[in-house]
Parts: structure tokens; C-alpha cells; sequence
């Protein structure tokens, strides 16, 4: 199984994912239909830091001459400041912003012209951190759709956005569709996420992990005063995130809120690096100095052993203790025509010593609404909670035919078939209503006919 780790102890942003994907592997190429639709640029360069070699993304924009001050200087106290993503990322040229500073890149780093694409005329261009109109989340999701992505990466990218944009809106106090973004919604913004989700598509992981995020620490100034890091569109996203923050290592703003949204799309948290045969690295680094830190964002990509999918689960429960046995049988049926994946039903005594019954549903997040709604519909129930599971690991399944040759005749038996993401089976089980129509016919043991279709099966 391909494996992606992303290694987070020095925080992540927007163009530090571009950089490291780049690094380890991703073809630039890729990025050029997206620099036509956006009418943008990117330039890759690269730096040292604390000796590490790494990769810099910068935004650039034609220069029209209709913006003197893309620096937007944020101490002027205008709502795009540091509001949360305003700044993060995007901190143009102050050393004392953030993490990326796309503007920071040019200077620090001296990369100028060192564009892998090639044959870029960098003259007239400049750096796009901030620039552009301030759009709405809806206007975010318009842009995207008209950049014509594939599908997947379509997905990815809005699905990104959507994460940003409901931490604006839980900060706020707004409705998602009434969130309107600053700096993120700008076009370095856009191309950032985009960018991220045509990388990562193009590496093509079988599964992506991070390590914990580092934060960093201290407070970061925001448009409306002093907050702590991380800021608080960060740790909305984090919420929300499968991974897992930690403080440090400096006393400075080491994840943006742009970098959570990515990873916490894509990631799954580990807390150290899984086994991997590592095939390819590769460093995405940041404008600042935190020596004797590399201001750095690792990525591997190897082979990894075979494991069990992971899938993202609702686990829902509820108690009753006055339903009939013909609806609990039913139950299964019912609750799997609105989206639940598995219905377990078990015998338990209640209050008063009354006997009942626990029921518990597994489905997906998405679909927990509507399970909730119809369990409580076909039992009466006053009340569903939703139990402590977040995932679970599933075999990949697959449903095969085999056929059994018993005293001249054949006869066609299912068998389920599971197996781990390389393909590996590590169970053959017959379905039991097939070899008991066998064992009919045949006056065979039920049993030898779901043994002789096991064994038939060629793995």
C-alpha cells in the first residue's frame, strides 16, 4: 500500500504542503492548467534551513498597475488583518506575521527565477499574497467550479474550502453560506488549496497520515486584538480534524489555518510515522527562521504493509424494553434502506430489572441523521445518542462464484472474499442459503458443502 506521511513538528501552511509534495515527488507539470484557469503563476525556488534543502512556492500575479500596495498592510486595523486566516498565510513580507509569507519567499530565500517550469518570464509579475477581491464562501465555491478540475480533485478542493469556511463562520457567529472570507478567498489562497489537492492527486497515496501539528505559541495579532496560537479558526479546524495539535516548538504562529484545513481534509492522525519503505522525501519550507528548528514541512511517500481500510463511522445507540420481537427483526432492513451499515441488537436488563434491548447502528456520519430519525420512528424510542466511535477498519470485500462438481453435476456457490488494501485475502467464507440449497439437492452436510466451497475458491 503507497503511503503519504506528512511529518508535522514544525507546523504546516498552504505553499509549505506545495513545496513538500513538489519535493517528494509531484510533477510540477501538473500545476500549469490550473496557473492558465487562475490566470496565475507559480514559482518554485529553493532554500536551506538549518542545512536542510527545501522547496519554496510563491504566487505571482500580472503586474496591472492597479494595485501600488499588495502588501495590504495589516496594521492599518482593516478586517484583512490576522482575522483568523487574514494573514496567516499570507503575511506579505512581515517577518513578525506567520508562517508562509508567500512575499517572504523573494527575499529570504533568494530564489528569484529558479522556476521549475521552465520557460516562465517572471518580468511584470508580482507576488499575489492578498491580492484580489475578498469573496464569500459561495463565490470561493463558484470560482472552483468553474476552474473545470477533475472530479476528485474538485471534491478535495471544495470540501477544503467548506471546512474554512465553517470555522469562519463558528468564530463569527454566522451562517456558512453568509461567511465571507478576506485573505482566503484571495487568488494566492485559492491556488494554494488547489494546488495541494492536484499534487496530492497526482502522488496518488492508497493513505495519507500526519503526525501531531505543531502550533507553535505565544499570540498572534489579529484585527481585533491579541489572540493566543494557535488562533481561533485553527482550532476550529482542529476540532474537526482527525490529528492531533501540540504546542511549540517557538514562541510563534507555526500552523495557519489554511495548512489545518488541508491536512484535515486529507490526513488521518497518527502519533509517530508508520512502518514505510521509503521511496521518495522532500522538505516545503516556511519564510521565518525558528533556528535551531528547520522551519520545514516533511513528507514520505513509500510502500507500507497491507492494512485494513479505515472508514469514517457514526455508532448509534439506544435502550427499549417494550418493542415487539417482529420489529426488532425487521430492524435490519428498515435502518438499511436509509443508509445504516450494520444493526446489532442485544438482550439487556433495565431499570426495574424490566428485560430490554440494546440496539446499536453503525452507519455513516453523513447518514446519522436520517437512521436516527427512522430508529426512533420503528421503535418508539424517546431518545438516540450517539456512542464515543469515530472509525472503524474495514477488509475489502468482494462477492465470487464457485462451482462445485458433486456426483456429475454443478453446482454455483457464493463466497464472500476478504482482503486487506494490497489485496491480500485473509478470509473465504461461503454464503450458507447457497450450500444449504446444495446440501438439499445433494444430501450432502451443510457443512461439507460450505467446506468444499472455501477450498474451491482460487485466491
Amino acid at each position: 500500500m503507497r503511503l503519504l506521511a506528512f511529518d508535522g513538528r514544525s507546523g504546516a501552511s498552504g505553499d509549505m504542503v506545495l513545496g513538500a509534495l513538489l519535493a517528494s515527488g509531484a510533477d510540477p507539470t501538473r500545476l500549469r492548467p490550473v496557473e492558465d484557469a487562475l490566470g496565475a503563476e507559480y514559482r518554485i525556488g529553493s532554500t536551506t534551513t538549518c542545512g536542510i534543502a527545501a522547496t519554496t512556492v510563491d504566487v505571482l500575479l500580472p503586474d496591472d498597475g492597479t494595485d501600488e500596495d499588495r502588501r495590504h498592510d495589516h496594521d492599518e486595523g482593516d478586517e484583512n488583518g490576522h482575522d483568523h486566516e487574514h494573514g496567516h498565510d499570507h503575511h506579505h513580507g512581515d517577518e513578525e506575521g506567520g508562517h508562509d509569507g508567500h512575499g517572504n519567499h523573494d527575499h529570504a530565500h533568494g530564489h528569484e527565477g529558479d522556476h521549475q517550469h521552465g520557460d516562465a518570464d517572471h518580468s511584470g509579475a508580482v507576488p499575489a499574497e492578498g491580492h484580489g477581491p475578498s469573496r464569500s464562501y459561495a463565490e470561493v465555491v463558484e470560482l472552483v467550479e468553474d476552474l473545470e478540475l477533475e472530479s476528485a480533485i474538485e471534491r478535495t478542493t471544495l470540501a477544503i474550502f467548506e471546512r474554512l469556511g465553517r470555522a469562519e463562520a463558528a468564530v463569527h457567529g454566522t451562517e456558512l453560506d453568509d461567511t465571507h472570507f478576506h485573505e482566503v478567498g484571495a487568488d494566492d489562497a485559492i491556488a494554494d488549496v488547489v494546488g495541494a489537492a492536484v499534487l496530492l492527486a497526482d502522488l496518488d497515496a492508497d493513505r495519507i497520515v500526519t503526525t501531531p501539528l505543531a502550533a507553535g505559541g505565544g499570540t498572534v495579532s489579529m484585527s481585533h486584538g491579541e489572540y493566543p496560537v494557535p488562533a481561533p479558526a485553527v482550532v476550529e479546524i482542529a476540532g474537526g480534524a482527525d490529528w492531533t495539535l501540540k504546542g511549540g516548538p517557538v514562541e510563534r504562529e507555526l500552523l495557519t489555518p489554511t495548512g489545518a484545513a488541508i491536512l484535515a481534509e486529507v490526513a488521518e492522525g497518527v502519533e509517530s510515522l508508520p512502518p514505510i519503505a521509503v521511496e521518495a522525501s522532500g522538505y516545503g519550507a516556511g519564510s521565518i527562521d525558528i533556528s535551531p528548528h528547520p522551519n520545514a514541512l516533511r513528507v514520505l511517500v513509500g510502500e507500507t504493509e497491507g492494512e485494513l481500510a479505515r472508514e469514517e463511522i457514526a455508532v448509534l445507540e439506544t435502550n427499549v424494553d417494550d418493542v415487539s420481537p417482529e420489529i426488532l427483526g425487521g430492524l435490519q432492513d428498515r435502518l438499511a434502506d436509509v443508509g445504516a451499515r450494520d444493526v446489532s441488537i442485544v438482550p439487556t436488563t433495565m431499570k426495574k430489572s424490566r428485560p430490554g434491548h440494546l440496539v446499536k447502528v453503525i452507519c455513516k456520519p453523513e447518514d446519522r441523521e436520517r437512521v436516527a430519525s427512522r430508529l426512533a420512528r420503528e421503535t418508539g424510542t424517546l431518545g438516540v445518542r450517539e456512542a464515543g466511535a469515530s472509525h472503524r477498519w474495514i477488509a475489502s470485500r468482494r462477492v465470487e462464484e464457485v462451482v462445485l462438481e458433486i456426483d456429475g453435476e454443478r453446482y454455483e456457490v457464493a463466497v464472500k472474499v476478504a482482503s486487506d488494501e494490497d489485496g491480500a485475502v485473509y478470509d473465504v467464507s461461503a454464503e450458507y442459503d447457497d450450500a444449504l440449497a446444495v446440501a438439499r439437492e445433494t444430501g450432502l452436510a451443510v457443512r461439507e458443502v460450505l467446506a468444499r466451497a472455501e477450498r474451491s475458491f482460487d485466491a
